[in-house]
């Protein structure tokens, strides 16, 4: 059946496997592969949701303006939604974020502001000033703020990315794991999985030089849609088992040899996930899984040093 509209081609991504015994034990390691969403991320099914939770509640009107703060991902995914349905956005982000990312949202018509880095990194400081500017911006009865952080809305976007990993396994996982930003991918999914027997262990992902999490400090990564410096809001700890940090350099060599070893290209976020869930599956039983999202492409991140040329 063909889509009526872009953003009725959300969702239905596939899963796959990796080719080789990643973890060195029998373990399979499976990969919902996100990039099949309109925009090459995971972020168009929380953007949806957002505009659509919003819409229903009457809080969004045509002719508004949606405003948000953002790495680019979420950017790039409210971007294409609102100029799918007809709304003007303006996004708050920074120059630590991909070039690629930035050039997407501005070419589904966002207007940006950018909010200067210190050296490029993802600093502790860096998201409250982001917030900070688009709260102002947002200060008028003409906008709407999506404020991802604290929007439910978008779990639900990503509840549906939880059935459909159920509906493509005869049984569910033995683990899942996925690193957080917003902490709705990890939410959404937990929720789901969680219902369905309770028996998946869940892991929450984070950098290891920013493992806040985990009860460490906030600390500078170059890891994007992650590791914000703080906890975020709407993580529940009764919806994970464990956290479990990961080296950055570790995931930045994981998402090459996925390119070149597996023929999966994704971003470092996608490497940081595999890492992680092939550290967990040093602890399982042989036949038994894992799995992680590939949230993002590698397209989005040719520009930066996770793909050297």
């Amino acid at each position: 059946m063909s889509a009526t509209s872009a953003v009725t081609a959300v969702g239905d991504t596939p899963l796959v496997a990796l080719q080789k015994d990643t973890a060195g034990r029998g373990i399979e390691i499976h990969l919902k592969l996100e990039w099949f969403n309109p925009t090459g991320s995971c972020k168009d099914r929380m953007a949806l949701a957002m505009i659509e939770g919003a819409e229903r509640r009457g809080a969004l009107e045509p002719g508004m303006t949606v405003v948000e703060y953002t790495g680019g991902s979420t950017g790039s995914s409210l971007a294409f939604v609102c100029a799918a349905k007809g709304y003007r956005f303006h996004a708050v982000s920074s120059d630590a974020f991909a070039e690629e990312k930035l050039r997407t949202m501005r070419a589904f018509g966002a207007e940006l502001t950018i909010v200067p880095s210190t050296d490029g990194r993802i600093t502790p400081d860096l998201i409250p000033r982001m917030r900070q500017e688009a709260e102002r911006l947002a200060d008028r009865s003409d906008t709407y703020f999506t404020d991802q952080f604290h929007n439910t809305d978008h779990v639900a976007g990503y509840r549906h990315l939880g059935e459909e990993l159920l509906a493509q396994f005869d049984a569910p996982p033995d683990v899942f794991c996925v690193a957080v930003g917003t902490a709705g991918l990890l939410m959404g999914i937990a929720e789901v999985l969680r219902a369905a027997d309770g028996e998946t262990r869940i892991v929450a992902l984070e950098p290891a030089t920013s493992a806040v999490i985990s009860g460490g400090e906030a600390g500078p990564h170059h890891v994007e849609g992650i590791g914000v410096g703080f906890v975020p809001p709407l993580l529940r700890e009764e919806l994970y088992d464990d956290v479990l940090p990961v080296d950055e350099t570790l995931g930045r060599e994981t998402a090459r040899r996925l390119a070149s070893e597996d023929g999966i290209f994704a971003g470092t976020s996608t490497g940081l996930n595999v890492a992680g869930a092939m550290e967990l599956g040093q602890r399982l039983e042989p036949d038994q899984r894992v799995v992680t999202v590939a949230v993002d492409s590698g397209l989005k991140y040719l520009a930066g040093d996770l793909y050297p040329t």
